[in-house]
């Protein structure tokens, strides 16, 4: 059973940073890769980014390349998505997913960017 919880969203000011966290307590993050989408209000869903299983390979959507950084701590079995220089358009509820796969999404995280 795929249980996928991200956390770590809030409230930040335009230019400031988060770190979002994934936990997945139904199976082990090791074997697969991992992504990031998000979901605007009004919108629908925008893939953010991907890491390989070891995280050694990372992928990200233009418009969060250079200012996001996605990793993993298989130990602890989590997923990480750092933000930082956080524009108004990355307003969104931040989701975790096995693969690339959209229906494996659980909790998401809302990050809202405003002064």
């Amino acid at each position: 059973d795929v249980q996928l919880q991200a956390s770590g969203g809030g409230l930040v000011q335009p230019g400031g940073s988060l770190r979002l966290s994934c936990a997945a307590p139904g199976f082990n993050i090791s074997s697969y890769t991992m992504s990031w989408f998000r979901q605007a209000p009004g919108k629908g869903p925008e893939w953010v980014s991907s890491s390989n299983a070891d995280g050694g390979s990372t992928i990200y959507t233009d418009p969060v390349k250079g200012r996001s950084t996605i990793s993993r701590d298989n130990a602890k079995n989590t997923l990480y998505l750092q933000m930082n220089s956080l524009k108004s358009e990355d307003t969104a509820v931040y989701y975790c997913t096995r693969q690339s796969n959209w229906g494996s999404r659980g909790q998401g995280t809302l990050v809202t960017v405003s002064s």
